[in-house]
């Protein structure tokens, strides 16, 4: 995976599949019921915003962060890797986590910006991708995958109107897979890494 567009492919596809922006279409439209046009973009705006934040402090300094702890990038991948097994288990098996929504302002852009866009598993991958990657082509990736995102927000009533609900499920299961399948391959790096 040497060439420059084939990386920053891979980026993309894993930062998307474990952003999973269509997971968060019915949500987004729900919280942002009733409202008008222009809030419901700033709603996505605000989204895209926390969870770029969080990913860029990530992104730069992760690893000095996990140095700074002690953590190991071998041993990273595979508490990484089973961190985002059980995130894409979840993904796919429709397994629903609780939230407390009440007493809080702008719940729909924080909420889908952290933690449904930006969790534990995308700071993992979003570390893991600028050592595999290299940082400049893994922000390249983190900012084609939030302009994406804050589009399939921004529209997510028309999106969840045309694809319909089940279809959306649908498609965010079979992303719960991909990352599964991703994360399984992380492991199994880790492993060979802490064995060798």
């Amino acid at each position: 995976m040497d060439n420059p567009l084939s990386v920053l492919f891979y980026a993309f596809a894993t930062l998307f599949i474990i952003l999973d922006p269509l997971l968060s279409i019915p949500i987004f439209v729900g919280l942002t019921e009733g409202c008008r046009p222009e809030e419901k973009a700033q709603q996505a705006w605000l989204a895209v915003r926390v969870a770029g934040a969080i990913l860029t402090v990530f992104l730069f300094f992760g690893l000095a962060i996990f140095d700074l702890l002690g953590i190991s990038p071998a041993s990273f991948k595979v508490a990484g890797g089973l961190l985002l097994l059980i995130l894409g288990m979840q993904v796919a098996l429709g397994i629903e986590l609780p939230h407390d929504l009440k007493g809080q302002q702008n719940i729909a852009g924080v909420l889908i910006g952290t933690p449904l866009l930006c969790g534990p598993g995308a700071i993992t991958t979003i570390t893991l991708l600028s050592t595999k990657c290299g940082i400049p082509i893994t922000a390249a990736a983190l900012i084609l995958c939030l302009a994406v995102t804050w589009l399939i927000l921004r529209y997510a009533a028309d999106i969840l109107r045309i694809l319909g609900e089940t279809v959306t499920d649908i498609m965010g299961k079979v992303l719960g897979m991909f990352l599964a399948a991703i994360a399984v391959r992380l492991i199994a790096e880790g492993v060979t890494g802490l064995a060798g």
